[in-house]
Parts: structure tokens; C-alpha cells; sequence
């Protein structure tokens, strides 16, 4: 796939068209998925996010949204103190150099903004249009935490149902060590 890869997802998820926090809840309850939400102030980054590992249990993670200059888009879920190799992730996925992706092209794919970016928001990418990433390290927790399509909250269900929440998208996440 060569060109821009905004101008082939113009379409595909129009923000007003995007699921929000209500929708992605109903979606867990869908699919049997047991989760526990808890509000906080906004977090934009890791670093601002370290309080709430002292309140809420499990892995908390940090999701990067990455395209190559073919426009082949990715994103990957790490654990937050995971130093991500995107070298090697961008290798393994036989992409080119990945870069941060914009936050148009964020917005348009997965109906979020920077700072809320989560797997969870895979819910919007119903084409399956990027490649998803999982962090191996995470599979040696019992739960995980990511914010429910915004950043003023922290949702934690079990890791096994976040992988099963990713498929149920129709994405198949490519687990392994990013470090």
C-alpha cells in the first residue's frame, strides 16, 4: 500500500459515526467481558498516570500509534514502563520506519484523541485497517488497565479479555516482547 493513508480512511470512521465510552461499555457487557471503570483527572502521559498505579491494580499501559511511509498503520499496547523498540517492531511487522501517526489520522482511525489512545479503541477500526501489537510482558499480568476511549478513566478487565476484546474487533495482535 503506497500514498496517504488519511485519504483512504477518510470515510471509514466519520468522529460523529466513532463509539464513545457508553458504546465500548455495552460492547464489554456484549461480549461477557467483566470490567471495572474508575474516573480520575485527565492523564495525557505516562508520567502523569504513575499515581494511579498505587490505586489500581493490574499492568497499566501505553499505547503508541505508529504508520510508515507506505501508510501502513500499527499500534501498540505496552506496558507503560516498557522502553518500546519500534526498530524492531516496525521489522517484525515488515513495515518500514514507523513514526508517531498525526492526530488527524488517529482521530479518523480510531476515533480518539491524543492522550486517549487505547486498544479498546480498536471498537472504531471496523475495516481492521491497522496492524495491533501487544506488549509480551503484559501477558504476566492478571489484568490490564487502559483508558475507555478517553483519558478521565481507567478501565481493568482481565488480560486474556483484552486479547479476546482485540479479536472480537477483528484484529489479530501479533504478542511480543517490544522491548
Amino acid at each position: 500500500m503506497t500514498g496517504d493513508p488519511l485519504a483512504r480512511t477518510r470515510e471509514a470512521t466519520p468522529a460523529s459515526m466513532a463509539a464513545d465510552r457508553r458504546k465500548f461499555l455495552a460492547r464489554l457487557e456484549e461480549l461477557g467481558i467483566a470490567s471495572v471503570t474508575v474516573e480520575h483527572e485527565p492523564v495525557f502521559t505516562v508520567e502523569q498516570s504513575r499515581s494511579l498505579r498505587e490505586t489500581i491494580p493490574g499492568a497499566h499501559t501505553k499505547n503508541l500509534f505508529l504508520t510508515d511511509r507506505d501508510g501502513r498503520v500499527a499500534l501498540v499496547v505496552a506496558k507503560d514502563d516498557t522502553r518500546v523498540d519500534i526498530k524492531s517492531v516496525a521489522s517484525r511487522l515488515g513495515f518500514g520506519r514507523l513514526s508517531f501517526g498525526s492526530p488527524e489520522l488517529l482521530g479518523t482511525m480510531l476515533g480518539v484523541t491524543p492522550g486517549s489512545v487505547t486498544p479498546f479503541a480498536l471498537i472504531n477500526d471496523a475495516h481492521a485497517r491497522l496492524r495491533v501489537v501487544v506488549d509480551e510482558a503484559l501477558l504476566a499480568f492478571a489484568e490490564v488497565n487502559c483508558h475507555p476511549l478517553e483519558n478521565t478513566a481507567t478501565t481493568r478487565l482481565a488480560t486474556e479479555d483484552l486479547l479476546r476484546f482485540i479479536r472480537a474487533c477483528g484484529h489479530e495482535p501479533l504478542v511480543i516482547p517490544v522491548s
